[in-house]
């Protein structure tokens, strides 16, 4: 379980906010608090903006961050953006949301309107950013290890090619390693990556034209290990493992993101994987049980 505390100035509104949002979106897979540098009391408009969600944080109470423990936490969350952050010391991971503060200040000319509803309403603004980045980090605790890449790939479909090349020529600061009428292909091992303009003129897509993106593995034996922790994890599985031997010859598991977008887990063969190429080219299938009806 991860012990998580949510860092402001007053520990009023912003922080108070996120432990009630966090206590609620991250359920037992968190232990959460908040504190401050210059701790006051819970703000009422903070109260009945998580009041709307249906959370209750009348029960929390202002503190001081000096009175936690380092040693009890293991990720700090700071929400200050005008304000100087309070720091707590030792070694824990820190992210950093700079959310405005929704109460008034004494001459702040950005918020000329100072009625109970105007109040109101940022209020429920800061509630609705800080939940939105809480629920991304509710997907990333616990994460299982992905596939260990070295490389990343990705295919981009251009109107005109040459103008492409040439920007992406200065961007990366490289000329392709190889071009044709229809692709160009930038390799910078530096950056591991390998980056694919594909002409978007209307034609049918094959494996040398697909947009998708890509990471390269080490060899068959990562791609099959790619493809079992694919299904622990719960990704959709595209197109199980297996060794292709037309366009470019390659060990490849197919996902798809929660988007759609195509994600290639590759390797490329040995010259002795590639010497068992047999007389059909049809796809070899890696892990028995996968080949479907269709292929």
């Amino acid at each position: 379980m991860s012990r998580i505390l949510f860092l402001c100035v007053a520990n009023s509104a912003r922080s108070q906010m996120a432990e009630g949002l966090a206590r609620q979106l991250l359920g037992n897979r968190a232990d959460v608090m908040s504190a401050g540098s210059m701790p006051t009391q819970v703000n009422p408009h903070a109260i009945t903006a998580m009041a709307e969600l249906g959370i209750d944080i009348r029960q929390q109470q202002s503190k001081s961050v000096d009175t936690i423990d380092p040693a009890t936490i293991d990720m700090v969350v700071t929400l200050c953006a005008e304000e100087v952050c309070p720091v707590l010391p030792g070694k824990v991971k820190r992210l950093h949301w700079p959310i405005t503060d929704p109460a008034p200040r004494a001459g702040d000319s950005d918020f000329p309107d100072k009625s109970a509803e105007a109040i109101q309403a940022r209020f429920r603004t800061a509630r609705d950013h800080i939940k939105a980045r809480l629920e991304v980090l509710r997907e990333l605790l616990d994460l299982p290890e992905g596939p260990q890449a070295w490389e990343f790939h990705s295919s981009v479909r251009v109107a005109d090619l040459p103008a492409s090349v040439r920007f992406y020529a200065w961007l990366l600061n490289s000329w392709p390693k190889e071009w044709t009428h229809r692709y160009a292909i930038f390799i910078r091992p530096d950056l591991h990556l390998n980056f694919v303009l594909v002409v978007s003129d209307g034609k049918t897509l094959h494996q040398d034209t697909l947009y998708h993106l890509g990471i390269g593995v080490a060899d068959r034996c990562s791609v099959v290990d790619a493809y079992h922790r694919a299904v622990s994890f719960g990704a959709h599985i595209e197109k199980p493992p297996r060794t292709t031997w037309k366009g470019t010859p390659l060990h490849e598991l197919w996902l798809k993101d929660p988007d759609g977008t195509l994600i290639e887990i590759y390797a490329r063969l040995t010259d002795t994987e590639f010497a068992e190429k047999p007389a059909d080219e049809l796809p070899v299938f890696l892990v028995p049980g996968t080949k479907p009806e269709v292929t």
